[in-house]
């Protein structure tokens, strides 16, 4: 969903405002549309993660959240400052843009912690026993 909605917006840039924005103002919304891109992906990404055991659900969750909260937030107010020329709308990208940064960097923890529990498992076998042979 994010993606193809990155889709239509970054081709309504080149289509439909290419002749009606100068050129800073399409250079904030191509930022925006960049931005909304890379993190549609890292949302896509993150939500197999779980799927296959390298991230928790609840983390997963954590850092969809931050990314689409960065998207709308970030992305969104690119998209609203470069249509509208109101600069006070980039009051805005900040949070946005925390929001991107605190999602990388719980998923860099997430991934960290289950990995390190990943490796602290204890074995199953009894160290002490002797090993068994699969040969009779």
């Amino acid at each position: 969903m994010a993606l193809g909605l990155g889709v239509v917006i970054g081709a309504f840039g080149a289509h439909g405002l290419q002749d009606r924005l100068d050129a800073y103002s399409m250079m904030v919304y191509e930022k925006g549309v960049f931005y909304h891109f890379i993190h549609a992906l890292g949302l896509l990404i993150v939500s197999f993660l779980p799927r296959i055991s390298a991230l928790s659900r609840s983390a997963a969750n954590w850092v969809c959240g931050l990314l689409a909260l960065g998207i709308v937030g970030f992305s969104g107010s690119l998209y609203a400052l470069a249509l509208t020329g109101n600069r006070m709308l980039g009051i805005i990208t900040p949070i946005g843009g925390t929001a991107f940064i605190a999602a990388w960097v719980v998923l860099a923890i997430a991934l960290a912690g289950a990995r390190r529990s990943n490796t602290a498992q204890p074995s199953t076998r009894d160290e002490h026993a002797p090993a068994q042979s699969s040969v009779r």
